[in-house]
């Protein structure tokens, strides 16, 4: 998560080492990025997740992934927590600029099957609108998760974002 970044240094060369022993494990490892408030307010947004994509895959296109798979998080710190929240339109551009980051970086196949999630604090009331954005594959929730009732609510805009979806392809 962004806070092992915040709080405990996770470098982004460090987290290249994680999430390769997790694959190398076998296991299917969360690699979660974003930026903080005033990486955001000073228009630096877009690079530092290149430079977190870039510097925590780096050397991954070869032999380990293309047959094995990776989710990413984008989780923007500044909205976790702080009262502060993201447009869906905000979610939705991180998002392709992250797919686009993979493409250049993986490859256009393996662009298209990385799930991408969002995390920044998802809520029953966001979670539809968010979930329902093009590069927006799904949620990693927090704090709602905590609660049933919210968590069913947000479980439950997921499950109307996929039928949607399956009836749209059918």
């Amino acid at each position: 998560h962004s806070e092992r970044r915040q709080f405990f240094a996770d470098t982004n060369e460090w987290i290249k080492k994680k999430v390769t022993a997790t694959l190398n494990g076998g296991l299917i490892p969360i690699f979660c990025i974003g930026e903080s408030l005033s990486e955001r307010k000073s228009g630096d947004t877009y690079n530092t997740l290149r430079l977190q994509i870039r510097e925590g895959l780096a050397g991954m296109a070869s032999d380990l992934i293309p047959d094995q798979e990776l989710i990413v998080a984008y989780e923007p710190v500044w909205a976790i927590g702080t009262g502060e929240v993201a447009t869906t339109a905000q979610a939705q551009e991180a998002h392709a600029f992250i797919r686009s980051e993979l493409h250049d970086l993986l490859g256009a196949q393996y662009a298209e099957k990385t799930p991408i999630l969002y995390g920044g604090s998802v809520k029953p009331d966001n979670a539809l609108d968010l979930l329902s954005q093009d590069d927006v594959d799904g949620a990693l929730v927090g704090g709602a998760s905590l609660e049933a009732g919210s968590f069913n609510d947000i479980i439950n805009a997921g499950m109307k974002v996929l039928s949607q979806s399956t009836t749209k392809h059918n």
